[in-house]
């Protein structure tokens, strides 16, 4: 007979078993940012925001200090979730806020993809502390999140994997989701994700669609082409 294997991190994420958290996704909290570029961190925050929400995974976004230092959530972030309560703390760490840990808990999903800013601060501790008193894992999403430094960032993604975390990265998080593309309830919105913060990947996509499959290369209305403009006779 096989083993069982009982290792909970061996499990795919799924819709249904985890649930996302965005921390300090503010425009102070970026501009400390040295680990990513920035336009590139908010594409991968948004482009991730916008696959928790075709798949219903339960989200919680908390701030800090938003008045006195950090700033307003990013509007486009706000904008995937309009019906989401900004959790408000002054902790760095927000295991440390009851109203995240209520959040967390009435979710009720043990797995939690965690996207925020700085890695080697507000992450670093959220994780550790959610792993030892919360007893839940942690998959902490590598680029969509961002640190003083590359230094800071790759060293405090360093000490979360040896505490256990596992490290991932947006569009890994977003097709572990969708898993087989026979899903179809979810496979157009994944496509315009894709097309729109997946980069060559969404590239390709556009090339595909037109070229292969034949797509119209204008949207039916659109100022927008990808074709060429014909000559003048």
């Amino acid at each position: 007979m096989g083993i069982l294997m009982t290792n909970a991190k061996l499990e795919v994420l799924t819709p249904q078993n985890c649930q996302m958290i965005f921390i300090d996704q503010q425009p102070q909290m970026a501009f400390g940012v040295q680990s990513i570029d920035r336009q590139v961190l908010k594409n991968n925050v948004v482009g991730l925001a916008k696959a928790a929400k075709v798949f219903n995974i339960p989200t919680t976004i908390t701030t800090v200090e938003t008045t006195s230092f950090s700033g307003n959530t990013f509007p486009e972030l706000l904008d995937v979730f309009p019906e989401n309560d900004i959790l408000e703390r002054t902790s760095m760490n927000s295991w440390d806020d009851q109203k995240v840990r209520d959040a967390l808990a009435k979710n009720g999903k043990k797995k939690v993809v965690v996207s925020g800013l700085w890695t080697e601060v507000c992450n670093n501790t959220f994780a550790l502390c959610a792993m030892l008193e919360g007893d839940y894992e942690i998959y902490m999403v590598a680029d969509a999140s961002g640190g003083t430094s590359k230094e800071a960032h790759d060293f405090a993604m360093q000490r979360m994997i040896q505490a256990g975390v596992i490290p991932v990265t947006w569009q890994q998080v977003m097709l572990e989701w969708q898993r087989d593309w026979a899903h179809k309830e979810t496979y157009n919105a994944v496509m315009d994700i894709v097309k729109e913060h997946s980069g060559a990947y969404g590239m390709g996509v556009d090339y595909a669609y037109t070229m292969v499959h034949k797509a119209p290369a204008r949207a039916k209305g659109s100022h927008n082409t990808l074709a060429p403009v014909p000559a003048n006779k």
